[in-house]
């Protein structure tokens, strides 16, 4: 097999890189090692920033997201049983969020593929990238019970954190970065209509707990736990005992409860490799780079990876130009980093320290309490939370 850009990974930033490159007129193969049932089941993210949105539109992909999608004009956050509300439009100049789950934004994407194209080839194991630092890198890969090869111009690497395609990367030139948290978050989604209209971000006594949803009829909740938990340790009673403990306030408010339909321990890492391109081999997504949930910014930064290589790639098509390539690793860097600092600083404010640290405990609320108070914190986390500008 021969095409311009071979894209490892099916998920959401493989297929719309592929979209973006399609529309451009650019040919590429999307290897997704996962069957398509897998693909388009699996939970993730569902907080989209408004360039996320904007680049599902111009991929034609937003046609169900516009109709489905839940804007948010900002968040709630809660601590000492009090609420606070920050007014995104108010503060960043009328930027909003969306709420959209990952699996749709993967359906869309998927049926446009296999309708449209490029190729997509689902249970296609990536076994290697051979010559990457050569002008005609190679893939290795396995499908339907044979060992094939992509000869390709171009390598994206978009099979995230436990990929083939970082591991490319020789150690003499790769730096890697990496924070683990001392607790984990325990997801549930629920058959019932969310208690709320925007996201609740919750430090209670017992620890953070957040409120979001997937639609108008299904919520999604977190709780922080210890690292190791067991799903299986907590009962559906015992879950929403304990979320309507950390979410109580002094004020006419009650936690929704109904069927929960899928519980799932999520641990909490900090990870960023450098740099995001070797040769003719470039990183996308969680392949390069791992936020906690806390901040809502690990689907948004692979889209924002996605958008810089599609503009690249663009340029490079129309005009011969690898300029955009050359700069693509630093220029997406510098805003991995600032999601991961913001992200790094919405998990210390507001989760409970496993030692009890009485210490850290009144700089958390000192924090939340600068936020509340001032409109100049109170902004600087709504730039960050919507998303900062796209570089490259």
């Amino acid at each position: 097999m021969r095409t311009t850009v071979g894209i490892i990974g099916g998920g959401p930033a493989g297929l719309l890189l592929a979209r973006l490159l399609h529309r451009a007129g650019l040919d590429c193969v999307v290897l997704e090692a996962r069957t398509r049932e897998y693909v388009e089941q699996r939970q993730r993210a569902g907080m989209l920033e408004q360039g996320t949105v904007d680049a599902l539109r111009e991929a034609g992909a937003a046609d169900r997201l516009g109709a489905e999608g839940l804007v948010h004009q900002g968040i709630e956050l809660r601590f000492d049983r009090e609420r606070h509300h920050i007014d995104f439009p108010a503060l960043t100049g009328g930027r909003t969020v969306t709420i959209y789950a990952q699996t749709e934004i993967v359906k869309d994407l998927v049926a446009l593929q296999l309708v449209e194209g490029p190729p997509l080839l689902f249970e296609a194991e990536a076994l290697a990238v051979e010559k990457p630092e050569s002008e005609a890198p190679v893939v290795r890969f396995v499908h339907e019970g044979r060992e094939q090869t992509l000869s390709c111009d171009w390598v994206i690497g978009c099979d995230g954190f436990h990929g083939i395609a970082r591991g490319t990367f020789p150690a003499e030139v790769s730096r890697s970065y990496a924070h683990d948290y001392p607790y984990s978050w325990l997801g549930v989604l629920a058959d019932v209509a969310p208690s709320c209209d925007e996201l609740i971000y919750a430090r209670g006594e017992g620890g953070f707990a957040l409120h979001s949803m997937r639609s108008a009829h299904v919520s999604r909740l977190y709780l922080q736990v210890p690292n190791d938990t067991d799903p299986d340790d907590w009962p559906d009673e015992r879950i929403w005992d304990e979320l309507a403990a950390r979410f109580a306030v002094d004020a006419d408010w009650t936690l929704k409860r109904g069927p929960i339909t899928a519980k799932s321990v999520t641990p909490m890492r900090s990870y960023v490799h450098e740099p995001m391109r070797l040769g003719r081999l470039l990183l996308a997504g969680d392949a390069a780079h791992i936020v906690p949930p806390t901040g809502a910014k690990g689907l948004n930064l692979a889209v924002s990876d996605v958008r810089v290589l599609a503009r690249a790639f663009t340029e490079l098509h129309r005009t011969g130009s690898e300029r955009l390539l050359d700069t693509y690793s630093e220029a997406c860097l510098a805003r991995v980093w600032q999601a991961t600092r913001f992200s790094y600083d919405m998990t210390r404010m507001l989760h409970a320290q496993p030692d009890g640290d009485a210490f850290e405990n009144r700089i958390q609320l000192a924090r939340l309490r600068r936020i509340t108070a001032s409109r100049h914190a109170a902004a600087e986390l709504a730039a960050n939370y919507t998303g900062l500008p796209l570089q490259g």
